[in-house]
């Protein structure tokens, strides 16, 4: 898997087209997994870069249903108290 580094061209050409138009934040999604040097990198920048990896992308899908499916569900029941 494709790590990040500080010097990443795909990092660097977001943040450059970023600046380019005068925007000052941006979200740069992976499917790999980030790594210190690329945190370090977002954080020394004028520019706010939110670096989400495959792990964060995955949670952010299933706490906001979002291109996920339900496998399974329990079903809570009660003493219907009128039967």
């Amino acid at each position: 898997m494709a790590r990040w580094m500080c010097a990443d061209p795909f990092i660097q050409k977001f943040v450059g087209a970023l600046q380019g138009q005068r925007a000052k934040k941006g979200v740069f999604i992976t499917t790999s997994s980030d790594t210190a040097d690329a945190a370090d990198y977002a954080t020394r920048i004028d520019t706010k870069v939110v670096l989400i990896d495959v792990q964060q992308l995955a949670d952010l899908m299933i706490d906001f249903d979002l291109g996920v499916a339900s496998a399974a569900s329990d079903v809570v029941k009660r003493i219907d108290s009128d039967f």
